[in-house]
């Protein structure tokens, strides 16, 4: 068989369209057309074109978890997961494959951890920054750790980058009462909000008594 028509795509980067004479296209990236040194005319075998075939869709999953992890931070696991998950159907309802499968996936993860693209223990310290930051505490960046699939041998480590549960607790309860006395109400309103931040309630009473509201110890 033979390629009679090697052209770039009109709408994505760094694709190219190969044309087969039965009228097929493999759609191959700039890394295919220079490694296989493609050109219209070309003879393609059988074996060449299992060869081409699959590292064109290589490629491509590679291609797609460079934009996932360039988009935003993210763990292995939800890398892999995006590249395995579920697709929108076609136009015409025919469904749409994941775009790798679980083994390509976790070849494609290894080859950005070498490349040192992904790095779970250092998302999980991001994280751990993040959320402390925004005033949150050790058990919320610790269901966060969790949903984001980062493996627990990061998690100690990680929670070292948290600030001291008073800093967040004390912020909080500045802005929500703004100097004023709290009635009982309010304070129980106050410390369901922490605890839903991720503060245990030792450490709410002792934030709740340095405000002055004096809350004995259960």
């Amino acid at each position: 068989m033979q390629i009679v028509k090697l052209e770039p795509s009109k709408h994505v980067a760094q694709r190219w369209l190969c044309w087969l004479e039965d009228g097929s296209c493999i759609r191959v990236t700039e890394n295919e057309v220079i490694s296989f040194a493609l050109y219209s005319g070309m003879e393609v075998s059988d074996g060449l074109y299992d060869r081409l075939t699959e590292a064109a869709a290589r490629s491509t999953v590679r291609t797609k978890a460079l934009d996932y992890i360039a988009s935003r931070p993210m763990s292995r696991k939800e890398l892999e997961d995006k590249l395995t998950a579920r697709r929108p159907r076609k136009k015409d309802g025919r469904e749409r494959p994941p775009l790798a499968t679980p083994e390509e996936a976790a070849e494609v993860a290894d080859w950005l951890e070498d490349l040192g693209y992904l790095n779970d223990s250092e998302y999980a310290k991001t994280v751990a920054r993040y959320y402390s930051a925004k005033g949150y505490g050790v058990h919320k960046v610790k269901d966060e750790f969790f949903r984001r699939g980062i493996p627990r041998r990061y998690w100690e480590e990680a929670l070292e980058e948290t600030q001291e549960p008073e800093e967040g607790i004390d912020a909080f309860l500045r802005k929500r009462f703004r100097g004023k006395s709290p009635d009982q109400r309010e304070l129980k309103r106050a410390s369901d909000a922490l605890a839903r931040r991720g503060y245990n309630w030792g450490e709410i009473r002792e934030g709740l008594n340095r405000y002055g509201a004096d809350i004995e110890e259960e």
